[in-house]
């Protein structure tokens, strides 16, 4: 095989490789941009990409019959709020409400979120200190709260930036504190989020 010849199937299998590893939606395998909507699956808690036909689609709550949920892009940053009265062992974490009125609570760790049950009541008494709680769309929607290292970070985001945020502190975690390398990208992860209606 000549050297071109060789260099023409290194550079095939290098794209092929490319177009496999590109993003396609998870409903209709089309393809999608590197900024692109998600949608939660509820009946796995998956989260799904999806491209701009089938955002426009399931826009509509009807057309999943509640199985999908489109994921909000809507950001708020919020005033700093006590969480001591959830219960909240660790300084960083993210609450999600469900429709019933209940809410969990995701600690991102080295091995994945932890979670726990938040009583319904404190988080009654939150929302009442804080109406903007009110806003948060079940299980698409959190709040969350960063406090570690003296931070004070509080917003209402759509439930894909927290899933980005345990994937990279999965990714980042060294040792049994987390060592050098996750609390500056924790930090550098809020510093970047904004408010986004």
């Amino acid at each position: 095989m000549s050297t071109g010849a060789l260099a023409r199937v290194v550079r095939g299998a290098g794209a092929r490789r490319a177009a496999r590893a590109a993003e396609h939606c998870d409903m209709c395998r089309a393809p999608v941009a590197a900024t692109h909507r998600h949608m939660l699956d509820t009946a796995h808690g998956e989260m799904l990409c999806v491209c701009v036909p089938c955002t426009l689609l399931f826009e509509q709550q009807a057309a999943s019959n509640g199985h999908f949920r489109l994921v909000p892009r809507r950001r708020v940053r919020l005033a700093p709020l006590s969480t001591e009265s959830l219960g909240v062992p660790v300084g960083l974490a993210f609450f999600v409400p469900d429709a019933d009125g209940g809410v969990e609570a995701h600690f991102p760790g080295p091995a994945g979120p932890a979670q726990a049950e938040v009583d319904a009541a404190a988080w009654r008494r939150l929302g009442e200190e804080h109406p903007e709680l009110a806003a948060l769309e079940p299980g698409v929607q959190a709040l969350l709260v960063n406090t570690v290292r003296g931070q004070q970070h509080h917003w209402i985001v759509p439930l894909d930036d927290c899933f980005r945020l345990v994937a990279l502190v999965r990714q980042e975690w060294r040792g049994l504190s987390g060592g050098g390398r996750v609390w500056p990208e924790v930090e550098r992860f809020f510093t970047e989020l904004t408010e986004d209606d």
